[in-house]
């Protein structure tokens, strides 16, 4: 019952005189169903994952599924101009976005396409949003710190360039505070910074952008927003759009802090996409997981040796917990990427101890290896002295006759306290942390009461940069404290207490 020669050459014949209408099916298709931000196309045989697609009106799309008779696209502009029918061509590109220094000082959407109104930005590079990350053997131990300007994290939870570095909390605990204070922090340290706003309201990042434009910092800063009002699609980019941006410069050897804010928004952008595509959205087997979507994402942070330029991307993504549960799927997952999470609490936020980190929670797995010496002399002791004091905190409440040690305890928990307090937007430079931190170490706080010690330290301070700024200078250059500092340092502070104590007598 085979086919007959015949019939055999006919079928022939007739696939030669379509080939050319077969090729073109490849690289033109039509589009089958269009609605929330997602397309289906037949006919794009050749399409690439990851590919971009141009619909009509200069719409672009991203191919994200390739089915046996159709190509899932997301799309990254307006829907409402396109309906079913409609031409849907093939651009051959792998989705991309222009990068280089004319990004600094300037707000961007996921396409590195202005959106701050101050004009055009003349890029000629591009590069493709998704990379394999920098291999092991390009890589290098994180070695140098990253000041945030926090005493509470540069002292107990160091950062160091390259680490990647969780912010966690509930809502409204000050996180994103947390990440615009350090990137306030690097004017004049040589890093370039790149803040990545998921799933925010436009007025919030407008008031991000102007408050780094008061302190000097949107001049080394590349702000890329995917706002609320996005589609989901431009929301799940724009993370990677960032890291591509930052990945210019680390190839130039330069260093740069990014900021995720926050992973949250974009897995729940992830979700919305993956659901609309009718994939699974969660916790199925790679690649279509949201534990590889994130991993790699932050993987792309690292530190690269001399060989390969010595550059660093430092990250710094936001996660929001639901009632400080961060056993949940979303938070563990990130918290086992990174190298270590700050973790915020609501309470102690709401008891004024701002910002609001809990230091028993709070872990940096590789920045102690990145901490100066002068930091490690003066806050060898502080986690410690903090968890004590929680603990007595907690018994005290039971017992009204405690014996002086353990009120010693509570009285120098409570100042270590008072110093790490730290209004927004008002970071402080390293060699300040140090000598605070040295004055709290060498019991130069005994005498004081509770409520007057941040007025002492700013006191203290204020009189060495005026009387001996050169101290400064030697812990800010040395980076250590040597025995003849230590010396001098105790006899001004001694000196110093006295006159304060003499001063708040006066009243």
């Amino acid at each position: 019952m085979g086919l007959r020669p015949d019939e055999i050459s006919a079928l022939i014949k007739e696939q030669i005189k379509n080939f050319d209408n077969v090729l073109e099916l490849k690289d033109v298709g039509s589009v089958m169903t269009v609605g929330d931000g997602v397309s289906l196309v037949h006919g794009l045989d050749s399409a690439m994952l990851g590919e971009l697609l141009l619909f009509p009106n200069n719409v672009y799309g991203m191919v994200m599924n390739l089915d046996e008779d159709a190509v899932g696209a997301v799309l990254l502009g307006e829907e409402s101009t396109i309906k079913e029918g409609d031409e849907v061509k093939r651009t051959g590109k792998i989705i991309e976005i222009p990068v280089g220094d004319q990004m600094l000082g300037r707000v961007v959407n996921p396409l590195g396409q202005p959106i701050d109104g101050l004009g055009e930005i003349d890029l000629t590079t591009t590069r493709p949003i998704e990379r394999v990350a920098s291999g092991v053997m390009t890589r290098k131990s994180v070695d140098q710190p990253l000041q945030t300007g926090i005493t509470s994290i540069d002292a107990i939870i160091p950062i160091g360039r390259g680490q990647r570095e969780l912010i966690i909390g509930d809502r409204q605990t000050g996180k994103t505070a947390i990440a615009i204070d350090t990137i306030l922090n690097q004017k004049d340290q040589d890093i370039l910074c790149v803040y990545v706003a998921i799933g925010q309201k436009n007025s919030t990042v407008a008031q991000i952008v102007e408050k780094l434009r008061q302190g000097g910092a949107l001049e080394y800063t590349t702000i890329v927003s995917a706002s609320a009002s996005e589609l989901a699609p431009v929301q799940y980019i724009a993370p990677y759009a960032g890291v591509t941006i930052a990945e210019e410069w680390l190839e130039q050897g330069k260093d740069v802090l990014i900021v995720y804010d926050d992973l949250s928004k974009h897995a729940v952008a992830y979700r919305t996409v993956s659901l609309l595509l009718k994939r699974p959205p969660g916790r199925e087997a790679y690649p279509g997981d949201v534990f590889y979507l994130h991993s790699r994402l932050l993987e792309r942070a690292c530190r690269l040796n001399e060989e390969n330029g010595g550059g660093s991307i430092t990250a710094l993504p936001i996660i929001e917990t639901q009632a400080g549960d961060i056993s949940a799927y979303i938070p563990t997952n990130v918290i086992s990427i990174t190298d270590g999470q700050i973790f915020l609490q609501q309470e102690l936020f709401n008891s004024g101890f701002r910002p609001a980190i809990d230091t028993g929670l709070s872990v940096s797995r590789v920045g102690s290896a990145a901490q100066i010496k002068a930091m490690k002399q003066v806050s060898g002791s502080l986690k410690l002295e903090l968890a004590q004091f929680a603990e007595m905190q907690a018994f005290a409440q039971f017992g009204s006759d405690l014996d002086a040690a353990t009120k010693a305890t509570l009285d120098h928990g409570q100042k270590v306290r008072e110093v790490l307090k730290q209004a927004q937007y008002s970071p402080r430079l390293v060699e300040v942390q140090v000598v605070t931190l040295f004055a709290l170490k060498h019991g130069f706080t005994k005498k004081l009461e509770v409520e007057d010690v941040n007025e002492f330290m700013d006191s203290l301070v204020e009189n060495i940069q005026m009387t001996h700024p050169e101290y400064l200078a030697e812990i800010k250059t040395q980076k250590v404290i040597s025995s003849e500092l230590e010396t001098s340092l105790k006899d001004v502070m001694e000196a110093f207490v006295e006159k304060f104590l003499k001063l708040k007598a006066k009243g």
